[in-house]
């Protein structure tokens, strides 16, 4: 940074040595401003200042403190990467055409305490109900693993499930028959499935859901009759699982089936 002199320094140089003398030890005297004046200058000269006070430093902390996370819902139309990315959950032979699916990336709470970005792809009839659910899950803080498109475990519920992994559309079967499942028309949602297993013929889907298929221990992202997060589903006319003969914990839908 170049130093400019001063008229003040250029008229002190150009005085009696006495009078130099006595305007140096006046302007020795007018140094730094008092400590009680710190706290007015330590932003515009951050660079000189050591101590902050303890006034200052709360002010700074409640000026930055990050505002609590909010729920938010956005939707789109199956773009062109989109439907390559789909590969494995759609094609042709579909019950249902492509354009008539939605993409929605949404915040959730994990099972960390904190805010994630989850994705799911539904049918555009199945938006609006579910916006409100899914809404209604963040108010509670209901906590949900994993929310990424079945794509990413290569269309395998068997692999999604393994993850603990919540999705909503795959062009498949019912499990063990060859009629459509409602995932088959983005009208059903898979929540936590190790938290929430489906238990059929006194096997537990998935099997790391082994632990969860006592009910009566009641933890964190678990759907349990009369609890908040199934009457979320079924405020919106949603059906759950759960209360099947062969229950289906994880399960909500549309249909109800």
């Amino acid at each position: 940074m170049t130093t400019r002199t001063s008229p003040r320094s250029r008229w002190a140089r150009a005085t009696i040595a006495g009078v130099t003398a006595l305007v140096v030890l006046g302007l020795a005297g007018c140094g730094d401003p008092p400590a009680e004046s710190a706290s007015n200058t330590s932003h515009a000269r951050a660079s000189t200042t050591t101590t902050v006070p303890s006034t200052t430093s709360t002010a700074a902390a409640t000026t930055t403190t990050t505002a609590p996370p909010t729920f938010t819902w956005r939707v789109t139309a199956i773009d062109a990467p989109l439907r390559t990315r789909m590969a494995t959950s759609w094609h042709n032979g579909c019950p249902i055409a492509i354009d008539s699916l939605r993409y929605v990336s949404l915040v959730y709470w994990g099972f960390d305490g904190k805010a994630h970005m989850g994705e799911l792809v539904v049918n555009a009839d199945a938006v609006g109900p579910l916006e409100r659910a899914f809404s209604s899950l963040f108010d509670q803080r209901f906590p949900i693993r994993s929310m990424r498109l079945i794509d990413d475990f290569g269309g395998s519920d068997d692999q999604s499930m393994a993850a603990d992994n919540t999705s909503a559309f795959n062009c498949r079967s019912v499990a063990g028959s060859s009629r459509w499942s409602q995932h088959a028309f983005g009208r059903a949602v898979d929540i936590n499935p190790v938290e929430n297993p489906y238990i059929h013929n006194g096997i537990i889907d998935p099997p790391a859901a082994v632990a969860f298929a006592d009910r009566s221990a009641v933890r964190p992202g678990m759907l349990l009759p009369d609890s908040e997060a199934v009457a979320a589903f079924t405020a919106v006319g949603w059906g759950w699982g759960g209360s099947w003969s062969s229950p289906d914990h994880q399960h909500v839908s549309a249909t109800g089936s």
